[in-house]
């Protein structure tokens, strides 16, 4: 799987304001409904249902939250990378600023675990984590996205 099956230009978002974990959320909901007609409400009960079951921060300012949804015809990726960093109930107690948000249909749980592990893997990588954090518009983002091979 790579990273550009599920990700597009338009559902980047950089050095947009979130003043919570829910503002975040919210703006990855409505970066996910580009493109498709799903409703930026459904997309965030999906994120928020998960988030009931646990955190999806992973530390170093970084989360994944993720969601199923009947309706989602295929796994759609959105990515926010916030000027100031929001609580977010990481394990390491950070705030989080570089969000990837990724939504599958219900019953594709292959691909979701694939994804999963993909994005796990690059958020992993401190060199990518700074340079994501330099970038000065989604264009940049995206790029540094789709080009980033394992560094290990």
């Amino acid at each position: 799987m790579k990273l550009t099956d599920f990700l597009a230009p338009e559902r980047i978002a950089d050095g947009v304001q979130a003043g919570s974990k829910k503002r975040a959320l919210e703006l990855l909901s409505e970066l996910l409904t580009h493109g498709t007609d799903l409703t930026p409400g459904e997309v965030y009960e999906s994120l928020l249902a998960r988030e009931r079951l646990g955190g999806t921060g992973l530390g170093y300012g970084v989360a994944i939250p993720h969601g199923r949804l009947k309706r989602a015809g295929t796994v759609l990726g959105a990515f926010v990378h916030l000027p100031k960093a929001v609580d977010y109930d990481a394990p390491d107690k950070q705030p989080v600023d570089l969000l990837f948000a990724l939504l599958v249909p219900e019953q594709s749980n292959e691909e979701h675990l694939q994804a999963l592990a993909l994005l796990a893997e690059m958020m992993r990588d401190k060199m990518l984590r700074e340079e994501l954090r330099q970038a000065r518009s989604g264009a940049e983002l995206f790029d540094l996205l789709t080009r980033w091979r394992s560094r290990s």
